[in-house]
C-alpha cells in the first residue's frame, strides 16, 4: 500500500516512534560489528544487547496496545487499512522468534552469531520501513491531535520506569542535529533530568563497549 501522508516530525508522539526505530538500527549494527568481529558475548555487548531487546519490546508494546487499537477503531470498515495493521502485528510477531534465536546464541546455547544477527537484522529493516511508509502514516492521517495527546499520556504512564534510561539511549552517538531535534521534543523538565542524570548514569554502564 502507498504511503497514506507526508511523514510527520511535529508531534512528539511520533518525534519518539522514529527516534526509537533509528535507536534500532543502529545498535544492531553495533551487534553486527561486535559479533563480525567474534566480540558479542563480551560483558558490555551483551548489556548492550539486553537493552536493545527491551527497548524492541518496550516500543511494540506500546503500539499494539495503545496506538495500533486507537487507529482500527478510526478506520473500522475500512478493509485495506485494517489489513496494514494486521500486518504490523504479524511482523512483531515473527521478528520475536528471531531475537529468541540471537539470545539463545548469545547464551552459549551454540549457533552462527553473525547470521543469526543477519536475520534479526533483515526482517527488523523490512518491518521498520513497512511501517514508516505505511502503517505510521495511516495513523498520522486517522487520529485526530487530542489522540496523539492521549496515546502519548498514556504510554508515558505506562512506561515511566523506562524513560530515565530510553531518552540517553536514544541520543547515544547520534549526530548533533538530530539529537537537538529529539531532546527538544522534550518537556523541559525532562531535558534536564536527562542532562542531570539520565545521560551521565546510562554513560556509566557503557553499553557496547569493548
Amino acid at each position: 500500500m502507498d504511503t497514506f501522508a507526508v511523514r510527520p516530525r511535529d508531534t512528539t508522539c511520533h518525534t519518539l516512534l522514529y527516534a526509537a526505530h533509528d535507536a534500532f538500527r543502529r545498535d544492531l549494527d553495533r551487534l553486527a560489528a561486535a559479533a563480525a568481529a567474534g566480540k558479542g558475548r563480551a560483558s558490555h555487548v551483551r548489556a548492550g544487547w539486553e537493552n536493545l531487546k527491551d527497548q524492541i519490546r518496550l516500543h511494540h508494546d506500546l503500539e499494539d496496545r495503545w496506538l495500533w487499537p486507537r487507529v482500527e477503531h478510526a478506520v473500522a470498515g475500512r478493509r485495506a487499512e485494517r489489513a496494514v495493521l494486521e500486518e504490523m502485528r504479524a511482523e512483531h510477531a515473527r521478528i520475536g522468534p528471531l531475537i529468541a534465536r540471537v539470545d539463545a546464541v548469545m547464551a552459549g546455547g551454540g549457533g552462527d552469531l553473525p547470521a543469526a544477527v543477519a536475520d534479526l537484522r533483515e526482517a527488523l529493516e523490512r518491518h521498520l520501513r513497512h511501517e514508516e511508509t505505511s502503517a505510521l502514516p495511516l495513523a498520522e492521517s486517522a487520529l485526530e491531535a487530542g489522540e496523539w495527546r492521549a496515546l502519548a499520556d498514556e504510554a508515558r504512564r505506562g512506561c515511566d520506569e523506562g524513560t530515565p534510561l530510553f531518552v540517553p539511549w536514544v541520543v547515544d552517538g547520534i549526530a548533533p542535529v538530530e539529537r537537538s531535534r529529539f531532546l527538544t521534543s522534550l518537556p523541559k523538565p525532562l531535558r534536564e533530568l536527562n542532562r542531570v542524570l539520565w545521560e551521565p548514569r546510562y554513560r556509566k554502564r557503557r553499553l557496547w563497549s569493548i
